[in-house]
Order: C-alpha cells, then sequence, then structure tokens
C-alpha cells in the first residue's frame, strides 16, 4: 500500500510530480489555507509526508496530521513553520537552500545596480516620454566598482553576492555576524565589523539574514540613522527584518540615496503602501528564486529530500529543530 502524500503548493513541476505519484498516493491543493482548507485538513488525517511552499502550516493546522513523518520545504526559508511544535511531534523538515543561492544573489545584484544607476526611475521616464534632453546632474546615479559593500548575514546568499561584487566590480567586502568567516576573508578579503560600524563605513548595505525573533525589525529607525547620507540599502531576505514604516521616514526624510527590496513585511505589496511613493525606492515583487531553472531545481531537490526521509535515510537539507 502506497503512503499517502500531501502537496501544498504549484511548485512541484510535471516531471517531479509524475515521480511522487509512482510512489505514493498524491492530493494536491493549490490554495490550502483558502478555498482548499476543508479538503487540505481532511487530507493531513493521512498524510505521511507533506510538500511545497508558501502556507503558514501552524500547530492549528498541523495537529489534524496524526501520521506525519515529514515536511520537505520547497523555499530556503522557513519561518512559516512552527519548529517547536514540529520538535515535540518528532517531524522532519526540510528545504532547499542551495537550490536558491546564486539566482538569489543575481536579483541581490541586480537591485543594487538599478538603485544605484536609479534604472528603474530613468527607464520610466523614457517610457513616458520624458527623455528630452541629454541626462544632467540631477538624474545622475553612483558608481559601483571599487565601492564597498556591507553584508549583514554572510551566510550562502551574501557569500555568493559578495563573490559577485569583489571578482565581478571590485569591490571591498565588509560583513557582520556572530561568528568569523575565514573562508570568505581570505577568498573575498572580507572584514568583519559590528554591524553598527558596517552600517556607517559601507557605501551599499544588503541584509542576507533568515528572519528569526533576533533578527525581526534589526533594521529600524536607529539603524537607518548610522547609514552614510549617499549610501544603498537592499533586503533580499525577509520582509520583517526590516521596520518598514521605519524605512519610509528615512527615505523621505533624505537620510540615505536609495533602497532596493524585493521582500516586504506584508506579500503582496498593497497598492496604498507608502513605499510606493518613494522614488528613491526600487521595489521588486518577491523574485528572488523566481527562474525556471531555479524552481526546477527547488522542486527536485524537495523531492529528494522528502523521499529519503519516507524511505528511511537522511536528506540532503535537514533544518536543525
Amino acid at each position: 500500500m502506497k503512503q499517502n502524500l500531501v502537496v501544498f503548493s504549484r511548485a512541484s513541476s510535471d516531471e517531479v510530480m509524475a515521480d511522487l505519484r509512482e510512489r505514493y498516493a498524491v492530493s494536491v491543493f493549490l490554495d490550502p489555507l483558502g478555498a482548499d482548507r476543508e479538503g487540505f485538513v481532511a487530507a493531513l488525517a493521512e498524510a505521511d509526508g507533506l510538500i511545497g511552499a508558501g502556507a503558514r502550516l501552524d500547530r492549528e493546522v498541523l495537529r489534524h496530521a496524526r501520521k506525519l513523518r515529514v515536511i520537505s520545504s520547497i523555499s530556503a526559508g522557513y519561518d512559516n513553520y512552527d519548529l517547536e511544535y514540529l520538535k515535540e511531534r518528532g517531524i522532519r523538515l526540510t528545504h532547499t537552500p542551495d537550490a536558491v543561492t546564486e539566482t538569489t544573489a543575481d536579483t541581490g545584484f541586480l537591485l543594487l545596480m538599478m538603485a544605484a544607476r536609479r534604472a528603474l526611475e530613468l527607464a520610466t521616464l523614457v517610457r513616458q516620454g520624458q527623455w528630452k534632453a541629454g541626462i544632467g546632474e540631477a538624474h545622475f546615479g553612483v558608481d559601483v566598482h571599487g565601492k564597498r559593500l556591507g553584508i549583514v548575514g554572510l551566510g550562502r546568499i551574501g557569500a555568493a553576492l559578495a563573490r559577485r561584487a569583489h571578482f565581478g566590480f571590485g569591490m571591498s567586502i565588509l560583513y557582520s555576524g556572530h561568528r568569523d568567516k575565514p573562508q570568505y576573508e581570505q577568498a573575498f578579503g572580507a572584514r568583519r565589523l559590528p554591524l553598527d560600524e558596517l552600517l556607517g563605513e559601507a557605501d551599499f548595505v544588503c541584509v542576507c539574514v533568515p528572519l528569526t525573533a533576533e533578527t525581526r525589525h534589526l533594521i529600524g529607525a536607529r539603524e537607518f540613522g548610522l547609514l552614510r547620507k549617499d549610501a544603498v540599502f537592499l533586503n533580499i531576505s525577509r520582509g520583517a527584518v526590516v521596520d518598514e514604516a521605519a524605512l519610509v521616514d528615512a527615505l523621505r526624510a533624505g537620510r540615505f540615496r536609495a533602497a532596493g527590496l524585493d521582500v516586504f513585511e506584508r506579500e503582496p505589496l498593497p497598492a496604498d503602501s507608502p513605499l510606493l511613493e518613494l522614488p528613491n525606492l526600487v521595489a521588486l515583487p518577491h523574485i528572488g528564486s523566481a527562474t525556471h531553472e531555479a524552481r526546477a531545481l527547488m522542486a527536485r531537490t524537495a523531492a529528494d529530500n522528502l523521499i529519503a526521509v519516507l524511505e528511511g535515510r537522511e536528506p540532503a537539507y535537514p533544518v536543525a529543530l
């Protein structure tokens, strides 16, 4: 008799889904906490494994899953899961960090370049037919090459961003975090600083930390006040790492040059968000891993993680609970 598998998003490719259906009795729910909630909760009662992304699966939902052995998240982050409850129940959690590393770093550098050179603002000017003369000082951006990049959280994605910056653009790398990263200090000449010092020294600051109780609103009014007047601030981690109200105030007051965000405290970003009124902000719709190649690799990695656990093997990418 096949084990029961519940898929709770569209994030699995046709090839991966065909593989899973050969192995398991599969139920698919595209809106598990909305229109499909009743069926999803009923299916949880028989589920041996879950695979998917996006849904906030707390103990109120998972208490129905009495047989559940593993949740395989098609994502790098896992702040949408109740880790304490999973640990209580002995439910394994896996994720797909390596599958998103390079693509998300690409997105980070895209934001950096767009904010530095005012690309979105100036492209809009052209599209609206407002390019009437040569670009003057009022529309100048700033150079990226040879500048200082400060990375808050030099993990997988931060290191991939640093590699692009150092070898591609001759940038100096600063980083903050709980421990030294000698491998990156050797590879990129990276220099570790306390967060406050990094904020005051870097020309560009990019946040790459995971969202935890410790990092929620890690960057707020005080931290924005430490940035250089000509600095560019970027966030490619999780929206709630940044106090958005404080960011709006800082940008309106011109405390630093510009910001680029791929993540927000509330997603999708509401149409009436004050962020959208700011000309010195580049906002992208959480596209960090949004390429065909990355999503296919994420789906395959998540399936392999799940299969390993259900077959009694250690998965390649477990989350430590």
